[in-house]
């Protein structure tokens, strides 16, 4: 099929549904250079949004982010379409109505009865099946996703996702409308959550679960998460500000369209909080309390009096993690260097996809002096992790050691793969198995989700920062202790684990 739409051919652009979503493609559109026509049912919704858009863009140029003569040039690119039928000259329309399959396809076959035989139409459905849209059109070739990101002038990314009756060329057009409207395309084949929500799974969901089993409140899996990891938000954070009215449907859906595939199962916590209301920053409670907007803060534990012990650490990961033995001493610890622990030594575990009880037990050693420290997460937060039988004043020993040079530490309860290993192997192999799938490229994995969620790394360059084969050890690790399918691994990983490849490696 051929397309109207190139770099530099001047195009005009439809837009259906005046939202903030709609008001947004057509802002950046609009001083992208580009002629928009927009369209609402609501009767002056289009004009009121036009009004809207203008009005922003005066503000950015009081703030000296505009010039006058780049504001008077874009506000007159935006016009107003009265019916659908001023849309007959659009090379492209973009649909950005609520999220109803049935109202969708009503409105694309409404839009064919106006349109040329070349324009192309696109939805910018966050959830539902392109394939579906398509599929109710008399021309499904011409039907693609076009999905953008809440706020979209501050969201520089947008997914172009065909279907399996999407025709050629029309991704290459829209990959092309959206570097002209300043944003940065990622494609993606059709499949529920496309890659951003699909990749978003693990962070949440994982989360999700850790505090399910009450291995540490959620103030202290934002902090080892936000600190330690690096993540812009802290996971509950993130459902506070996105809201669980929002978040949780979409964890189901996703869920229920991959036949309820336990990676992504969701949590009964969450399911919980939305029935009493418990938004977040909207209802002004959450995970967190607002008041005016503001979160009320949770202060984390104290940390103890320290009190020094000798530290003790098995001999193979002395060598495994000489990190770990370089902060012990500068951190003044005194180091046992015996092949097994003194009498009243602290047996410091560095356990990978582990816990404390299961290496304790495995190396004979006395559970009450057993602490472990992920090893993996050094700095910004360091994670501390105790068994049953841990006693307390051997676990204080260790808070307040590991807590010598001011650096945050976090204590939590047994748990294979303490906090951020797990979460961080479980976005990796969701992440792997996107690849695997041939859902996206392995670069546009990483690039969607760095521009998309605002995680620290992609995915797979996650993965390799920490080496394939250790996340394959951590999801091995759980899927042993668990029994739990969530943590197979992608055989995307398995392989390149295997041959100590990168995994943004393509086959």
């Amino acid at each position: 099929m051929d397309t109207q739409v190139e770099t530099e051919t001047p195009i005009v652009l439809g837009i259906v549904g005046a939202g903030l979503m709609g008001r947004g493609i057509a802002q950046i559109a609009a001083q992208g250079g580009i002629s928009v026509v927009m369209h609402d049912s609501r009767p002056g919704g289009a004009q009121e949004a036009r009004d809207a858009i203008v009005a922003t863009l005066e503000t950015l140029a009081a703030k000296g982010k505009l010039t006058a003569e780049s504001v008077t040039a874009s506000a007159a690119r935006l016009r107003v379409a009265e019916s659908l039928a001023d849309l007959a000259s659009c090379a492209v329309v973009i649909e950005a109505i609520f999220e109803k399959l049935d109202v969708k396809r009503e409105l694309f076959q409404q839009l064919e009865a106006v349109v040329g035989a070349d324009c192309i139409l696109a939805t910018n459905t966050s959830s539902l099946s392109i394939t579906a849209i398509a599929a109710s059109c008399a021309h499904p070739g011409r039907v693609a996703g076009f999905h953008f990101f809440s706020p979209v002038p501050l969201m520089k990314i947008v997914e172009v996702i065909t279907g399996p009756l999407t025709g050629e060329g029309i991704a290459d057009a829209l990959t092309a409308l959206a570097r002209r409207m300043g944003h940065t395309p990622v494609r993606a084949s059709d499949t529920p959550g496309f890659i951003v929500n699909h990749a978003g799974r693990g962070y949440l969901t994982e989360s999700l679960r850790v505090l399910g089993e009450t291995i540490a409140p959620y103030p202290e899996i934002d902090r080892i998460l936000r600190l330690g990891a690096g993540f812009r938000m802290g996971p509950f954070e993130l459902l506070d500000l996105t809201g669980l009215d929002v978040s949780q449907p979409v964890m189901e859906s996703i869920y229920e369209q991959y036949y309820q595939e336990p990676r992504f199962r969701p949590s009964p916590i969450a399911r919980q909080r939305q029935t009493a209301g418990l938004f977040g920053r909207k209802s002004q409670r959450g995970f967190y309390r607002y008041e005016g907007g503001k979160k009320q803060e949770i202060a984390p534990p104290p940390v103890p009096s320290r009190r020094d012990v000798p530290v003790w650490l098995r001999p193979s990961e002395t060598e495994a993690f000489p990190a770990v033995v370089e902060l012990l001493r500068k951190i003044g610890a005194t180091i046992d260097t015996g092949e097994r622990p003194g009498t009243s030594s602290l047996c410091l575990l560095l356990p990978i996809g582990g816990d404390v009880s299961t290496a304790a037990v495995a190396s004979g050693l006395d559970p009450a002096r057993c602490v472990g420290l992920d090893p993996l997460f050094l700095n910004g937060c360091r994670t501390l992790m105790t068994c049953p039988l841990t006693a307390p004043d051997y676990r204080d020993a260790a808070h307040a050691l590991l807590s010598a040079d001011d650096v945050p530490v976090a204590v939590i309860r047994d748990s294979p793969g303490f906090v951020s290993q797990r979460v961080v192997a479980t976005i990796v192999n969701i992440g792997c198995d996107i690849a695997q799938q041939n859902i996206a490229t392995p670069e546009d994995i990483d690039r969607a989700v760095t521009l998309g969620l605002g995680y620290p790394q992609g995915p797979l360059a996650m993965g390799d920062r920490l080496g394939g084969a250790t996340i394959l050890r951590i999801l091995d690790g759980l899927f042993d202790f668990y029994r739990d399918p969530r943590y197979r691994p992608s055989p995307w990983l398995k392989r390149r684990a295997l041959l100590k490849v990168s995994l943004l490696t393509h086959e």
